[in-house]
């Protein structure tokens, strides 16, 4: 199982298009809200109803989390020691940790990104801490690491990760069904 981490403030393209994206490439996704609220406000104030809350998540069943930026939301995402947590110890076990936007920096202030190729939202680069950035690229995989830059980048980034968990194939399928 792969889930979204949902904070409050989070940019809804990068929220929703991850959710959307992978259950179209049949991974079992799960937006799940950091608090015990599962209204979540997205940054352009469109609400929506996260599938459960990260106090209901059995994380030895999760595959990957996913963090969306959102300035609002990365300051939420950070501010959650439950977050900050399941995203170190995801990283030293070697599963995946993927973030988009302002999110990587919730990576980079939590010293997962040492010795790692990331990117992020221009302007965030100084609290990726330890990483070695890669301007330019859209989407940046280092080993269990999967970086990206933003609303834009979002359904390249979705389908990066069908491609990790599902394997070419289905990678290719769901790329042309969406016509990107």
């Amino acid at each position: 199982m792969v889930i979204v981490f949902l904070a409050n403030g989070c940019e809804e393209i990068e929220a929703l298009t991850q959710i959307d994206v992978l259950r179209r490439g049949g991974v079992e996704v799960k937006g799940v809200s950091i608090t015990s609220e599962k209204v979540i406000k997205g940054s352009r104030n469109i609400d929506f109803l996260a599938d459960t809350t990260i106090f209901d998540i059995d994380f030895e069943e999760v595959e990957m989390v996913i963090l969306p930026g959102g300035l609002i939301g990365r300051d939420n995402l950070l501010k959650s020691k439950e977050v900050v947590a399941v995203c170190k110890k995801f990283n030293e076990i070697g599963k995946y940790v993927a973030a988009i936007c302002a999110s990587p920096s919730v990576l980079g202030e939590s010293g997962i990104l040492q010795g790692k190729k990331a990117t992020c939202y221009p302007g965030f680069e100084s609290q990726l801490k330890g990483a070695d950035i890669i301007e330019g690229e859209n989407v940046v995989i280092d080993g269990n690491i999967i970086t990206s830059r933003g609303p834009a980048t979002a359904m390249e980034f979705a389908l990066e990760i069908v491609k990790i968990l599902k394997g070419e194939d289905v990678y290719k399928e769901v790329k042309a069904g969406l016509l990107f």
